[in-house]
């Protein structure tokens, strides 16, 4: 089998030249150069939505990359968004194995590392609590848990549709800087010495807070009947809700997320899982 080969190098393009395939593939001893525009390869396949960055760098040093049709297994090896960058049938085969959970989580778990001596909801995803009406084929395995993280939080006092991924393209889809999913909560609040919710107070709610010196985008706030209101947030900031709340005058008594973009908790039972189907997209 032929080693694998880096790219050429190219100059940075004059004006009105073309710029080239910009890969360095000097010697050790060479200082790096950059081709003007250049980014690293695991950076433009996350961009591009084929690989998480840490996923990248794996099929990077597995020679499982290519730019231009040649194989790439340097890693910090840089590229051109105008270079054509693809990937070995086995990265696609490791790729689709990936599972996604979705997960009603109970109070009492946090939703990454344990902390506290508070248990991570991911000792929840286990065969026996897997939701019996799962319509997914897949057959639960240990391999499963491997590198099973959450995508985005839940605070320990809050329950609901947690999502716990494998695959780092909906990692990156769910918390990524420029993400703009959806999410959909139901909160129970109840009145603090401010009295009832004031019609300014809403409408602060929906646009017009700032929380850790940056202003909130806007949310959709409604109420659902007399002490419950329904939340729809395009960000994440930690425990935004119960802030935005307490801002207005309101106390959170209870807190549940129903839905992450296009994908629902439904009716699955608390402390329960599924997984996410083959036609379902957030």
């Amino acid at each position: 089998m032929n080693a694998p080969r880096q790219p050429p190098m190219a100059p940075p393009a004059r004006q009105g030249e073309d710029d080239g395939t910009g890969m360095s593939a000097g010697s050790a001893s060479d200082a790096p150069r950059h081709v003007d525009g250049s980014v690293r390869l695991s950076k433009r396949m996350s961009e591009l939505g084929l690989a998480s960055r840490r996923e990248a760098d794996e099929w990077i040093a597995r020679g499982w990359v290519r730019v231009d049709g040649l194989v790439v297994s340097e890693l910090g090896s840089r590229v051109l968004a105008t270079q054509r960058v693809t990937i070995d049938p086995r990265a696609r085969r490791a790729q689709a194995e990936q599972v996604t959970v979705l997960l009603n989580k109970p109070v009492g778990f946090v939703s990454g590392q344990a902390e506290d001596g508070h248990r991570p909801a991911r000792v929840l995803v286990t065969p026996d609590r897997r939701w019996r009406e799962d319509r997914s084929p897949i057959r639960f395995t240990p391999q499963h848990l491997k590198s099973l993280v959450p995508a985005g939080r839940l605070d320990i006092d809050s329950v609901g549709l947690l999502v716990l991924t494998q695959d780092g393209r909906v990692a990156k889809q769910l918390v990524g800087g420029d993400s703009g999913i959806e999410k959909e909560y139901l909160v129970r609040v109840g009145e603090a010495d401010a009295g009832p919710l004031s019609p300014a107070g809403m409408a602060r709610l929906r646009h017009g807070l700032v929380l850790d010196g940056e202003a909130l985008l806007p949310a959709a706030v409604e109420w659902v009947n007399a002490d419950q209101l329904r939340f729809v947030l395009r960000e994440g900031k930690k425990r935004q809700i119960r802030r935005m709340c307490e801002a207005v005058g309101l106390r959170v008594l209870g807190l549940k997320r129903v839905r992450i973009g296009a994908v629902l908790l439904g009716a699955l039972p608390p402390g329960q899982w599924r997984y996410l189907q083959g036609d379902e997209r957030f």
